[in-house]
């Protein structure tokens, strides 16, 4: 699952940043002149959420994902003196991952900052608040799908998913 992951990533331009276990970090918009970066991170997470749903030659066990993504400043960096790892930080990274936990296995939880970067281009459902640990009450929503029509074109912003 993990190497067709990581091929769907390469095709949307996105970045991995790891895997912990059964967790898949990925982020969009670390390199400066990238464009349209949160709504790359969109289609990979539909693309993977479809892929999982539906290749059962990749998803024998019919397993089934979390996916949440947020949007915002990160701070990435190289850590380690003798052993190298390249990672990211910050409220985002924590906001996509708090997205995730608190998500809806074979859903797409997003905050609200990326339903409003993404709303012309693609469909959500409000799930309403839910508790977040250091936020509180937080509005989220689920991405459903591309919005039916033309696509309007999305500003450019950095997101992570995890």
């Amino acid at each position: 699952i993990f190497y067709a992951f990581d091929e769907l990533a390469e095709k949307h331009g996105i970045e991995k940043i790891k895997t912990i276990g059964d967790a898949y970090m990925v982020a969009g918009g670390l390199n400066i002149g990238e464009e349209n970066y949160t709504r790359a991170i969109a289609g990979l997470a539909l693309a993977m959420r479809d892929l999982l749903q539906h290749d059962f030659e990749v998803n024998s066990m019919h397993l089934e994902v979390r996916i949440g993504i947020g949007t915002g400043p990160v701070v990435a960096g190289v850590v380690g003196k003798k052993k190298f790892i390249y990672d990211i930080w910050g409220d985002t990274v924590n906001l996509a991952s708090r997205m995730e936990s608190l998500g809806i296995p074979g859903r797409i939880q997003v905050t609200h900052a990326v339903m409003e970067r993404l709303a012309a281009s693609y469909r959500f459902e409000s799930r309403g608040l839910i508790d977040v640990k250091g936020k509180g009450p937080t509005p989220t929503y689920l991405l459903l799908g591309p919005a039916p029509g033309p696509r309007a074109a999305a500003r450019g912003h950095g997101a992570s998913m995890t």
